[in-house]
């Protein structure tokens, strides 16, 4: 069941922190790799893949960011109004970027490679 209330959003939101490396990059439109990403999104000056880091470097892509993946396990709602703003605030107040994604049964933190047990920690503190 999704949730929009803030304080149980918070309460529940269980954050974990995924296995592995994952890149940030950008490739041309019909790659094959588009079928293997977890991530796709298509802007006006191309397609921006989230691929595992070590198959971006097996591939010779150009790497634009390496990303710590952090999922929460609470069922948001899409519309859900504050969340996202909370967990952002709190990052950015320990000095930690985050770029988010959010998806119809969750959502999903990147955060640079380094600062992902550190981003979990700071999550599970609120």
């Amino acid at each position: 069941m999704t949730t929009s209330d803030l304080e149980q959003l918070i309460r529940e939101m269980d954050p974990q922190l995924r296995d592995g490396e994952w890149a940030f990059c950008v490739v041309p439109e019909k790659h094959a790799i588009l079928g293997r990403a977890i991530a796709v999104f298509r802007e006006d000056e191309g397609v921006t893949v989230i691929i595992p880091h070590k198959e971006a470097k097996t591939l010779g892509f150009e790497v634009r960011y390496v990303a710590a993946w952090i999922t929460f396990n609470v069922y948001s709602d899409l519309d859900a109004v504050g969340f996202l703003a909370v967990i952002s605030r709190a990052l950015a107040g320990a000095g930690i970027s985050c770029n988010v994604f959010s998806a119809v049964h969750h959502d999903h933190l990147f955060v640079a490679v380094e600062d992902g047990k550190r981003a979990v920690e700071v999550l599970r503190r609120l």
